[in-house]
């Protein structure tokens, strides 16, 4: 079995919109009320996957999910015409796209079973998330249907999870054994902590993960109340190099003994607050790039938005490490906007997963033909625009169910509709 790192993105969907829904979110509150682009927003991240896969690395992608979600409102006791509208917005929501929170991934050398196991994301703590995980439970149980893999339910609410965006790993290669890092918040401030420690706790159990190799670090109150409502807008890991900033977690000095002394070899590249403020990482969404080791000897890359090069503090700390020698050697920008401005940087794209391809449903492995079309199908299909008004056109809802019916037909996934 060849295990490797997949990034599995999620291809932004046709209800894509700027309702500014997730609190605690600086870019999505911002932006709300804008006039979205939903066309040129799925064909951002569809070159984004190009990008990748030109660079070599193994690619996914996920569904959009059926929106908007008629279903959910009528358990609300309501429809889409009689929604109030802040309900109306949730059930339209396009959020699924940031595959980063749709599962937390344990690869098979970390468990004691030998399987990859997958916890589908409950999100609970934002409504227009919260009905998500069926659509995306779905997804996991065809992609991953091999016995290689198990992929688990949702942990029961109230225990906030919000996936991978919460999760690292560090090893010493993708298909070696790894320490996992589980990140958790605590609520307390204007903005809610988003992961709770039990729901954390509770998926390193049904992955069946070594207590000796499992962390549990508590997320600073400042970061999250400075807009990093995930851990992977201040931190991310990528083998042995976790590459953060210094406000990243609440006792940031036992927090780095901790994860040296479980895993020795690794190589902490923490910027400092003096060089980069904490409202700079998050606006130009620094740690939330994809960190990926580039095939034959290639070293690291940082798949990083181009609001990166915008903001002269990042760009210039970024510069200043690949000409040190420092672990990350290629800056990699890609135009990722129309997702940045509703507060989802290239990391909260996509999810890895550690795995042999040969063991993934096939549908959902990328290749440059896929992607081409995928891409006709969102240039014939996908709206050109959404204003916030639209939200209640019966016409854009059929058009919208349209679009998707005819990208599950073209992938040969009309199981999912």
């Amino acid at each position: 079995m060849m295990l490797t790192e997949i990034n599995f993105d999620g291809i932004i969907g046709p209800s894509h919109n700027y309702a500014g829904l997730s609190r605690g979110n600086i870019a999505s509150a911002s932006n709300a009320g804008d006039v979205s682009q939903p066309r040129a927003a799925a064909l951002q991240g569809i070159d984004k996957m190009r990008h990748n896969l030109a660079l070599g690395l193994p690619q996914g992608f996920f569904m959009p999910l059926d929106r908007p979600d008629v279903p959910w409102l009528a358990s609300l006791g309501t429809t889409l015409d009689d929604a109030e509208g802040h309900l109306r917005a949730q059930a339209w929501s396009a959020s699924s796209m940031w595959a980063a929170n749709a599962a937390t991934v344990s690869p098979a050398p970390d468990s004691g079973d030998g399987k990859c196991h997958l916890t589908v994301a409950n999100l609970v703590t934002m409504p227009h998330r919260s009905h998500e995980w069926p659509g995306t439970l779905a997804q996991l149980r065809l992609a991953f249907a091999d016995p290689a893999f198990a992929v688990h339910a949702p942990i029961p609410a109230p225990f906030g999870d919000e996936g991978a965006a919460n999760h690292m790993r560090l090893c010493s290669g993708h298909d070696g054994q790894g320490v996992e890092i589980f990140v958790y918040g605590v609520g307390g401030g204007r903005f809610p902590a988003r992961q709770h420690l039990d729901a954390s706790k509770a998926i390193a159990r049904h992955h069946r993960l070594d207590p000796a190799r499992t962390l549990f670090i508590r997320q600073s109150d400042t970061a999250i109340q400075g807009g990093a409502f995930h851990n992977d807008v201040v931190a991310v890991a990528n083998e042995h190099v976790l590459f953060t900033h210094e406000t990243a977690f609440e006792d940031r000095e036992a927090a780095h003994a901790e994860i040296r002394t479980a895993f020795p070899a690794v190589e902490i590249v923490e910027v400092p607050a003096s060089a980069v403020t904490l409202p700079d990482a998050i606006k130009s969404y620094l740690f939330n790039a994809q960190l990926v080791s580039l095939p034959d000897g290639g070293g690291m890359g940082l798949v990083l938005p181009t609001e990166a090069q915008a903001t002269p503090a990042v760009w210039n700390w970024l510069e200043a490490h690949v000409a040190g020698n420092g672990p990350i050697r290629r800056l990699l920008p890609v135009n990722v906007r129309q997702s940045m401005a509703n507060g989802g940087g290239p990391a909260c794209l996509r999810l890895r997963v550690v795995a042999d391809p040969a063991t993934v449903d096939p549908r959902f492995i990328a290749d440059d033909a896929k992607l081409d079309r995928i891409a006709e199908v969102v240039a014939t299909h996908w709206p050109e625009a959404i204003a916030p008004g639209d939200l209640a056109s019966a016409t854009l809802a059929s058009d919208v169910r349209r679009a998707r019916a005819a990208l599950l037909e073209a992938l040969d996934l009309s199981e999912l509709t």
